[in-house]
């Protein structure tokens, strides 16, 4: 069975479960279970990288290429 099969079935079987308990259950493990990917696939950033990053941001801020907070608040409530 492939994955696409497999995801299909799960998600049948999923949608046939009426324990309130076994879904809460299921939803915190794949909560936990995602954030440990994530966690596992985090890579240090090199000494190299965070310079560029650095002198990026330096650069921005000399240029005016900055966006300050009440300006980017004002323009996120206008999103919604």
């Amino acid at each position: 069975m492939n994955l696409e099969a497999r995801k299909i079935s799960f998600v049948q079987e999923f949608l046939r479960i009426d324990n309130e308990d076994i879904i809460s259950a299921l939803e915190n493990f794949l909560r936990k279970n995602r954030t440990e990917v994530f966690e596992q696939n985090l890579k240090p950033m090199s000494i190299e990288k965070l310079n560029q990053e650095i002198d990026k941001a330096l650069d921005d801020e000399v240029n005016n290429r900055l966006t300050s907070a009440k300006n980017l608040k004002q323009k996120a409530e206008k999103w919604t």
